[in-house]
């Protein structure tokens, strides 16, 4: 008996970056004019967005995401339909995304769209994608005995009077304590200091208030590269250090989100 379409062994896509911020799909297959490139945001199977797949080559499909196709921030789940059947899962072929290490996006649609395909813990293509109005991408980190220097470029807004900073503590949403910093700001680049004296232990998460505070906030993250997940791959030594709360080991890390945070974790005397 033949298996239904939806347990039919997965195929396989290659996958090209542009340094605009687009992604090519090629998918090895044979379709019709029905052939679809099918994505679905992760924990909301109904929402997907279906892209053309047009004979490439002979039993190849291509399928473009260009940038200025929208899709919303999220995890997207990757599936090919070349016929009437159920959309087959894709795994990852051969992927070339040196184009959009340090892409440099103008920032005059007023929002970053990033877009970074990786292989899930299945093995299974995925997409990343990113949409930030405005956007606040962090460049170098200096780390030193007593705090964290951060350096990085805004885009889709402006400096202004009142400019700062932000470390929040979580959980989020207002609830947890909030330290103010000041920003040095050079057109659209911008610098900050975090003083680990003064935070107490737990998680701080870091803002930028370009326009002060009746302008936009803007999460501080790193995603004009090609690292879908940087939590593992960037990671910075803790300092050890004294406080108001005792000693503490801090430093920073990012989160599964590529958003740049702060960890302070009380230590034995």
């Amino acid at each position: 008996m033949t298996p239904p379409a939806a347990s039919a062994a997965p195929l396989r896509a290659d996958c090209v970056g542009d340094s605009a911020g687009g992604l090519t799909f090629e998918v090895a297959a044979h379709g019709d004019a029905r052939a679809a490139l099918v994505l679905r945001r992760v924990g909301a199977a109904d929402e997907e967005v279906g892209l053309p797949l047009a004979p490439a080559a002979e039993g190849r499909l291509r399928a473009a995401l260009p940038s200025s196709v929208s899709l919303p921030e999220g995890r997207w789940d990757a599936y090919a339909r070349v016929s009437d059947d159920e959309p087959r899962r894709l795994v990852p072929g051969v992927t070339d995304l040196r184009p959009l290490a340090d892409r440099a996006p103008s920032g005059l649609l007023g929002h970053v769209a990033v877009r970074i395909p990786y292989a899930d813990r299945q093995g299974n293509l995925t997409v990343r994608s990113w949409l930030r109005a405005p956007h606040a991408e962090t460049g170098e980190l200096s780390l030193a005995e007593d705090g964290l220097t951060v350096r990085g470029r805004v885009y889709g807004t402006q400096f202004a009077a009142g400019a700062h900073a932000e470390l929040r503590s979580r959980p989020g949403g207002g609830a947890g304590d909030v330290r103010r910093l000041d920003v040095a700001a050079d057109r659209a680049d911008f610098g900050l200091t975090v003083p680990y004296v003064a935070l107490a232990p737990g998680e701080w998460d870091l803002w930028l208030r370009p326009a002060g505070g009746s302008g936009p906030v803007v999460r501080l993250a790193r995603l004009l590269d090609d690292v879908a997940d940087k939590h593992p791959v960037l990671t910075y030594p803790r300092t050890r250090l004294e406080t108001p709360h005792g000693p503490v080991a801090a430093g920073p890390y990012y989160t599964r989100d590529n958003d740049l945070s702060v960890s302070v974790a009380a230590v034995e005397p």
